[in-house]
This record gives C-alpha cells, sequence and structure tokens, in this order.
C-alpha cells in the first residue's frame, strides 16, 4: 500500500500571526454574482459563526461584494472578533447598479474603500488590504500601479492599514510593489487546473511571502475531471474536498480561502486540512493539471 507522503503544516506566517491554512472565502455570501443580499441571511451568519469553531481564523472578503453587504454580514456574525482572527480585505473595484465590475484605482477611490471597509467591518484597522489590479479581471496583465501602491503605503503610515497585499499580479508587480511597502500576500488565480503561476509560488515561498488562490475550487464553473473524480472516490471524499488537499500539499506558503454559502459544503472544505494524499495520488492529481484546460 502506497505511504501517505508528510502531512502538510497546518499553519503559515502572516502579517505577524500564525494563520491557519484552511481559511475562508466570504465571497459567496452576497447574491446571485456576487450582487445584492443573500436569500438566506441568517444561513450566511451561521456559516461564518460554524468557519470560526472549526478552527478559521484567515477571513477573506471585500467592500465591493454586495457591495458593502458581505461586510455587514461578518460584522453581524462575529463582531467583536476574536482575538486571533485576521480579516483581509481588497480594493480597487466598485460595482454598478446593474452589478458589473468597474476598475477603482484612483488615490481618492482607494481612500474611500478603505474607509468603507472600516465602517462596515467595525474595525478601526485593517489588519491586510490587498490592491486588487483590474488587468483581465481573472488574469494579471502588466501595467503600472506605483501611484495605486503609495496611496496604500500612505494610508498603512496614517495607521488605518497594517499590512499590504496585491492581487491578480504579475511578478514584476509584485516585486515594483515591494519597493514601495512590504508585501505579505499574493492573491492570483490559481488551482489544480490553472496552473499559471507555478514559478511564481515557488518564488514567494522562498521569501516567506503568503499565496492565497482565488477560485481554488475553479469559481463560478467548479473543476469538473473524472480523473478527479475517481481519485475522490477511491480516498471517501468529495472531489472539492481533494482538490483542495492538493493545494494544501502543493507548497507550504499557500493559504485557501475557499467560498461558500452552505454549512455543508464548510464542513467538507474544511476535511482538507486532515485528508492524506499518498506520492502516488499527488502524481496523479499534478498530471489532471497538465491535461485538462
Amino acid at each position: 500500500m502506497p505511504q501517505p507522503t508528510k502531512s502538510p503544516a497546518r499553519t503559515f506566517p502572516l502579517a505577524g500571526r500564525a494563520v491557519n491554512r484552511m481559511g475562508y472565502g466570504a465571497m459567496q455570501l452576497a447574491g446571485p454574482g456576487v450582487f445584492g443580499p443573500p436569500k438566506d441571511r441568517a444561513q450566511a451568519v451561521a456559516v461564518l459563526r460554524e468557519a470560526i469553531a472549526l478552527g478559521v481564523n484567515h477571513i477573506d472578503t471585500s467592500d465591493f461584494y454586495g457591495p458593502h453587504v458581505t461586510n455587514q454580514i461578518i460584522r453581524e456574525a462575529l463582531h467583536p472578533y476574536p482575538a486571533d482572527l485576521t480579516l483581509v480585505t481588497k480594493v480597487g473595484a466598485v460595482r454598478d447598479d446593474k452589478g458589473a465590475w468597474l476598475p477603482a484605482l484612483e488615490p481618492e477611490d482607494i481612500e474611500r474603500a478603505v474607509h468603507d471597509n472600516l465602517r462596515n467591518l467595525g474595525l478601526d484597522v485593517l489588519d491586510i488590504v490587498n490592491l486588487r489590479i483590474m488587468g483581465d479581471i481573472h488574469q494579471p496583465a502588466e501595467g503600472p500601479i506605483g501611484r495605486q501602491m503609495e496611496a496604500l503605503a500612505t494610508l498603512r503610515q496614517r495607521g488605518l492599514v497594517r499590512h499590504i497585499g496585491v492581487s491578480n499580479a504579475t511578478a514584476k508587480q509584485i516585486a515594483d510593489a515591494g519597493r514601495i511597502a512590504p508585501i505579505v500576500c499574493v492573491q492570483n488565480h490559481y488551482n489544480l487546473v490553472n496552473r499559471a503561476d507555478d514559478a511564481l509560488i515557488d518564488v514567494l515561498a522562498a521569501q516567506g511571502i503568503a499565496y492565497v488562490p482565488f477560485f481554488p475550487l475553479g469559481g463560478f464553473t467548479p473543476i469538473q475531471s473524472s480523473a478527479l473524480s475517481d481519485i475522490a472516490q477511491s480516498l471517501g471524499a468529495t472531489p472539492m474536498t481533494v482538490a483542495l488537499a492538493w493545494l494544501l500539499h502543493r507548497a507550504p506558503n499557500i493559504l485557501l480561502i475557499p467560498g461558500t454559502s452552505s454549512l455543508t459544503h464548510l464542513r467538507e472544505n474544511m476535511q482538507a486540512e486532515t485528508l492524506e494524499l499518498s506520492a502516488d495520488v499527488l502524481a496523479r492529481l499534478d498530471a489532471i493539471g497538465r491535461t485538462v484546460n
């Protein structure tokens, strides 16, 4: 019988704290299309409280989810916040009245967004703010980010933001950002079948910078693979749990923020941190990323 690989570390340092690598992304707590209120607000509150009960101490959010809705639900469910909870938000976009995602990257937009997040989360200072670069929505595109980073660095100096990260960023943009202010995390699109950042993840791991994949389960179009389903069935787990477990094994600096508005799916996702994967299974999962587009 194949021997399991060494279990991945359960925590990684983020902004001076040892955060659990299984976190939670709050995006799906808003209504359809991440716009408007949820169908069941009480259920959304219950999911957040259950996440904390299951050991989550890293929650990703933004005031442009809803807009405002997700942060207000987080405040209702969890405020006053647990002392070890790290709340990570992002700025760089707004929603129009039809729900479209629009860039909002002028310095005054960034300051307004920080204040919106502070107000709706009920905080005096934000733990981490990611600059969401609106290049190609789900794919980084080169372009200058100096003015935006300077604006965030100024807000950090004023004590409104403790730490800064970047999202949807290229390697050059990450390096450019780091010359303006320390970068503690990078949040890009990455999962079992979207592997463009493989080399970047390893570079960031060597630098001690957290990598936080958004859409770790494929996003609005979940990962579909007969090979993944077969592996999951052999392990007695769901395909999504296996896909998350692969990410935990992929690199020690990967922090997961799968989102869900379902208590059942939340509990299934959390099982990824204890799912053992043998070297053979890891090899088979790696092969999926080379064959599925």
